[in-house]
Parts: C-alpha cells; sequence; structure tokens
C-alpha cells in the first residue's frame, strides 16, 4: 500500500447514472477505480435523480435483462467533485426525465470539475450539456451518425480509441471506457500505477488513443 494513501487529500469522484445505462461503461472504469483506490485515497459518488435503483436495462427494451445499482447520492445532494464519469448507453438518448436531470447536472457541475471522463454515448449527454462545444472529442463507433448529431459545435474525431481536450476526456464505445480511466490513472497517477491496475485486472490495454480498431469496421 501506498506511504501517501491515508495522507494525500481524497480525489473525490462520481458516476453519472440512469436508467439503461450500459454495464461496462460504467462498471470497467469503476473496477480501475476501486483498484486504484487500494493504494489511493479516493471518494466515490454514484449519482442519480433519486437513491431508488437504477438498473442497466434499456427502457425501451422491455424483454431485456439488466442489473441494478444502488445510488450513494441524488443529482440535488451530490457533494463537491473532482471528476464526473459519464457513461453511455441506450437509455442516454431521449428527453426522458432522469436525461434531462443528468444533462442539467452535467452543465451545472462542470465548471467546479478538475476531470471530466465520457465513455461511449455518454459524450452525448455532455454534448448536450454544451460542455464540449469548440472541444476535440469522440463516442462511440456504431452510433457515431446518431451522437455527433448533438454537438454539432464539437470537433468530432472519428478514428480515435479516446480524446483529450484540456480538461475532458472522451472515449469510443463500451470497452474503450476501460482505456480512457487507465490513460487518465496513467496522467494523475503515473505509467506504473496504470499498468499495475491494468495487471491486477487482466486487462490488454489500447494505448495509442489515435487508433479505434472499430472505426474501420463501421465506416469512419
Amino acid at each position: 500500500m501506498s506511504e501517501n494513501h491515508n495522507n494525500r487529500e481524497a480525489l473525490h469522484i462520481g458516476v453519472v447514472l440512469y436508467p439503461g445505462f450500459q454495464a461496462l461503461d460504467a462498471f470497467g472504469p469503476l473496477d480501475c477505480i476501486n483498484v486504484l483506490s487500494w493504494t489511493e485515497n479516493i471518494s466515490l459518488s454514484l449519482l442519480s435523480t433519486t437513491l431508488d435503483p437504477v438498473s442497466t436495462k434499456p427502457p425501451t427494451s422491455p424483454g431485456a435483462t439488466g442489473q441494478s445499482i444502488l445510488p450513494t447520492h441524488t443529482f440535488a445532494t451530490a457533494p463537491p467533485l473532482d471528476v464526473l464519469l459519464i457513461p453511455g448507453g441506450r437509455g442516454s438518448r431521449g428527453s426522458s426525465p432522469p436525461v434531462q436531470e443528468a444533462i442539467a447536472f452535467i452543465t451545472n457541475t462542470y465548471p467546479s470539475l478538475k476531470y471530466l471522463i465520457t465513455v461511449c454515448t455518454g459524450s452525448g449527454l455532455a454534448a448536450r450539456a454544451r460542455v464540449l462545444d469548440r472541444r476535440r472529442a469522440t463516442t462511440n463507433k456504431s452510433s457515431w451518425q446518431e451522437i455527433t448529431a448533438m454537438g454539432p459545435d464539437v470537433d468530432w474525431i472519428p478514428r480515435a480509441r479516446w480524446v483529450t481536450d484540456g480538461n475532458i476526456w472522451t472515449s469510443s464505445g463500451v470497452s474503450a471506457g476501460i482505456d480512457v480511466t487507465l490513460a487518465w490513472i496513467e496522467e494523475v497517477f503515473g505509467k506504473q500505477k496504470a499498468r499495475n491496475i491494468a495487471e491486477e485486472i487482466e486487462y490488454s490495454r489500447h494505448e495509442d488513443p489515435n487508433l479505434d480498431p472499430f472505426a474501420e469496421l463501421y465506416g469512419l
């Protein structure tokens, strides 16, 4: 365990949740953060409209299976945050009350953040919150046309695995959330820390942010 684990000021990380978020979009990065917290002082908040369980089951797919996660805070009671993680998923589309509240929370919270990280179509929520305007960003390649249309003032990068522009980190589809989280950990905590976490979770990283193998698959 790091000698600084108990002495370093906590880094406060929040995760936006809404019905129909993609499981791996959230749980891939969360597992990296969980392992990071073994050696670093991390505070984690799971945020939604209410404290009721939030399911990964897409609202538009009643026959689908899903799992639920319990929020720790509502958007209204969220503590001050350093990092906000926004997962994507089928539930991120449309204008349901949970989606609208998530977008409003992103808009209001971004100015006080040290870092914003989006996974997959989570960049669509960030775009609708207008925090990506005049920024470089990327998103899920299979949903490229739909999501990029949500941010006409965003400089969308089609072949990137992830994009860093200032304090905003956006990533491609689903599993790319693990890659962007490890890249962010490398930036903040060092290369060896990111390597140790990747080895702990037995994950083979994509380390080139400019190369997403799924871009060609979807004709980008």
